[in-house]
């Protein structure tokens, strides 16, 4: 007896429409032409022009970028340069996590968690992992590979629980933030004391 259509298709479904919807967005991004001219420098000026509501919009753009697949370090340091070294750090943890979360909920709710269904050896193994340590797991994650978006995708995709995600970003994203907050406080500092 066979499967009808309908049924084998149904496990495809979520996914692909959610390849769908982040296709849409990626060429409405690139026809646009809002990531090109999108630097630390644009996204400063936009935040200190807000006043008062800068950090929202900060959020609220960090947010669609990471969604978008724009590098999270422009954030970052985009954040550092609007607020200073010490408030820019906070600024760009918590935009960093409000960021990755936006992600997480917006990639699970339209595509599921299909990866939770991997039965290829390899990648069951690596799944694995991940299932039965998630918070570690992805501590160790972001520490290396800090807003990664095929990362971000991944552990949406993948059966484990928002909490978790939460918990194990915001343990792995304070290093490297922490660094690259830092590191740009030197970057600066460098063409402040060059003649």
């Amino acid at each position: 007896m066979s499967v009808p259509a309908r049924s084998r298709l149904r496990p495809f479904l979520r996914p692909g429409l959610l390849l769908l919807t982040l296709v849409g967005l990626w060429a409405l991004v690139a026809k646009s032409g809002i990531a090109e001219g999108l630097t630390a420098a644009r996204v400063q000026d936009w935040v200190t022009a807000a006043g008062p509501l800068g950090v929202v919009l900060f959020f609220a753009v960090f947010s669609a970028g990471n969604l978008a697949q724009i590098p999270g370090v422009i954030f970052i340091v985009a954040a550092r340069l609007a607020f200073g070294p010490s408030v820019g750090f906070l600024v760009a943890y918590a935009g960093s996590l409000v960021a990755v979360t936006f992600t997480f909920t917006f990639v699970r709710a339209v595509g599921g968690k299909p990866l939770g269904e991997v039965t290829f050896g390899p990648a069951r193994r690596i799944l694995a992992q991940l299932e039965q340590h998630p918070v570690r797991t992805i501590a160790l994650l972001r520490t290396v590979l800090l807003l990664t978006p095929p990362l971000n995708y991944a552990f949406a995709l993948a059966p484990i629980k928002q909490r978790d995600h939460l918990l194990g970003s915001a343990l792995g994203l304070v290093v490297p933030v922490a660094g690259v907050v830092f590191l740009s406080e030197l970057v600066v500092a460098l063409f402040r004391s060059a003649p």
